[in-house]
């Protein structure tokens, strides 16, 4: 009589049957897959500088490092599979809008890593990763020190040369310039090395100016 126990064991837990992959192989890749996704997880979250947060985003990268390293684990251990499993990708579409280019680089990052722990590759996959969320992380603290704004003036035409006066004094470049009349908008982008914005109530208390707005800016769109 068959016993199922030994039937479950021996096509689902004796992974001998795929070449060399075994078991310990498999757990061990999928857990160094899932410490990497989840340093990633956390590189995503410290250094994200875009308008909304996305959670359910950021935990993709987590499973697309582990679920990468099972398709590679899978398809490297047979031949005729591995074309099958090519094929069978090579259908998929993914239509996502991603607004932020450095998301692509974070989800390349997961499949890179991904592809590297089920090829077994595990210093390459982690050193690699180290490095990738080291340059990251430099880069984002380093565009966080320059940190653009926009200011963005409504005055009138007589206001006008004391309104240059004052940007003049700031690390700034103009944007655009609306005249209607004898009012004037202006909007320019200005670099702040720290939270000073004394030059706001400075431009405030001038005669003729009629609001002050201070928006930041990242380069693509407002915040």
């Amino acid at each position: 009589m068959v016993n199922f126990q030994d039937v479950i064991k021996d096509k689902f837990l004796d992974l001998n049957a795929f070449g060399s992959l075994t078991l310990v192989d498999f757990l061990l890749g999928l857990f160094i897959s899932f410490l990497i996704g989840m340093f990633i997880y956390y590189v995503y979250s410290k250094c994200f500088r875009g308008v909304v947060y996305s959670h359910n985003y950021n935990i993709s990268f987590v499973l697309i490092t582990m679920i990468t390293t099972m398709i590679i684990m899978t398809i490297s251990t047979n031949i005729v599979l591995s074309l099958g499993m090519v094929g069978a990708l090579s259908i998929v579409r993914f239509r996502t809008a991603v607004k932020d280019p450095l998301d692509i680089v974070y989800m390349f990052w997961a499949i890179a890593a991904g592809i590297a722990t089920g090829a077994k590759l595990y210093p390459v996959a982690i050193i690699g990763s180290i490095a990738v969320g080291i340059v990251i992380a430099w880069l984002s603290l380093k565009r966080a020190r320059n940190f653009p704004y926009l200011l963005v003036i409504h005055y009138r035409s007589e206001a006008h040369e004391v309104v240059l006066k004052t940007i003049r004094t700031l690390n700034s470049r103009l944007k655009s310039k609306t005249v209607r009349k004898d009012l004037i908008e202006m909007t320019v982008e200005v670099n702040l090395k720290d939270d000073n914005t004394a030059f706001m109530s400075l431009l405030q208390d001038q005669e003729g100016v009629m609001d002050v707005s201070l928006i930041s800016y990242n380069g693509d769109y407002a915040i």
